[in-house]
């Protein structure tokens, strides 16, 4: 299969295609960050193409693909750096498969740790695993748009020992064995905060603070919350557009990565201008978080109508990049 479509400028590269054929046109250890979500193994079906991971049939066959998804990505991955994959638990059916959670789950199936799974994998291909952040989630909007029974009132009522858990997102954190030769350093601290709650007014003054770093109350406020382990500041509805990107045969889901999530994997894991890529790009939303932070994405994505939608995207980000270049 041949590279459908592609779009390159100087801050991004778009790829419509296959995104281990995608990988293979990038030179050894040329990336400093890896962002993105694997499809989830038949747990959403994103399109009826046969290389796309969510069509796998069963939970084993989707693992023995993936494989070859983290071993390009190490190829490319720069020694010492990070790549980071958004993930959850997934639901269990008796047969070890995945249930089709966008159609309606039933209750008490079970979970399966498919972040476990990934963990041990990225531990096979020659990463370390260096820490995960869960993403808290809104009980009734999980129900709303899984329309899950575990997670309605209704089963409270009839009976609660079958009742499921709105379970967080994870954001897991690989490193690539070897020492980093570019260290990302934040020399007056951390300057912006991706988040839903307020920065205490009296710390503004200390924004970019040139002095002791131990005396900068701003980044100290800011880092407290990207250090914690568990994320319940992000702003869940700070997502790129995707409803045009949705054809007539699609499962319920498509729903991107929220854009303060990257955000805070860009600042804290690279350096302005360095290289960030999405093997699974969806609706762009990694490369443009990329972009409107000083960072060059790469983003690759299979599926057609989504390429189409993360080149609308990516036009928009060019216009926020211009904007903030404006003076006031």
């Amino acid at each position: 299969m041949a590279i459908i479509n592609q779009i390159n400028t100087s801050k991004y590269s778009l790829i419509n295609g296959d995104c281990i054929e995608g990988m293979r046109g990038l030179p050894d250890e040329s990336v400093h960050l890896t962002v993105y979500s694997p499809p989830f193994c038949a747990l959403y079906n994103y399109s009826s193409d046969e290389r796309d991971l969510s069509n796998c049939r069963s939970y084993p066959e989707f693992f023995e693909h993936y494989r070859y998804v983290v071993q390009e990505k190490f190829r490319i991955t720069k020694p010492g750096r990070i790549s980071a994959v958004h993930c959850m638990d997934v639901p269990g059916v008796g047969n070890g498969l995945t249930a089709r959670m966008g159609c309606g789950a039933n209750a008490g199936t079970g979970l399966i740790d498919f972040p476990g799974d990934l963990i041990r994998l990225h531990e096979e291909c020659g990463f370390n695993f260096c820490g995960r952040r869960a993403i808290w989630k809104e009980p009734l909007g999980v129900r709303l748009r899984t329309m899950a029974k575990g997670l309605a009132h209704a089963q409270i009522v009839e009976d609660s020992t079958l009742c499921d858990v709105a379970g967080a997102d994870y954001l897991l954190m690989f490193r690539k064995k070897g020492a980093n030769q570019v260290p990302v350093s934040h020399p007056t601290g951390l300057h912006s905060y991706a988040g839903e709650r307020v920065i205490p007014h009296e710390l503004q003054q200390y924004k970019g603070h040139k002095g002791k770093q131990t005396e900068n109350r701003f980044s100290h406020w800011i880092w407290r919350q990207y250090a914690s382990s568990f994320w319940d500041d992000i702003r869940l509805g700070r997502t790129l557009p995707y409803k045009e990107s949705r054809e007539a045969d699609d499962e319920r889901h498509v729903h991107p990565l929220q854009l303060d999530v990257i955000e805070r994997a860009c600042v804290l894991w690279s350096n302005p201008g360095e290289v960030v890529l999405t093997p699974f790009m969806g609706v762009g939303s990694e490369v443009y978080g990329a972009v409107i932070n000083g960072r060059k994405g790469i983003g690759i994505e299979l599926k057609t109508a989504y390429y189409n939608q993360a080149v609308r995207n990516l036009a928009s980000a060019e216009d926020h990049v211009e904007q903030e270049l404006i003076p006031a």
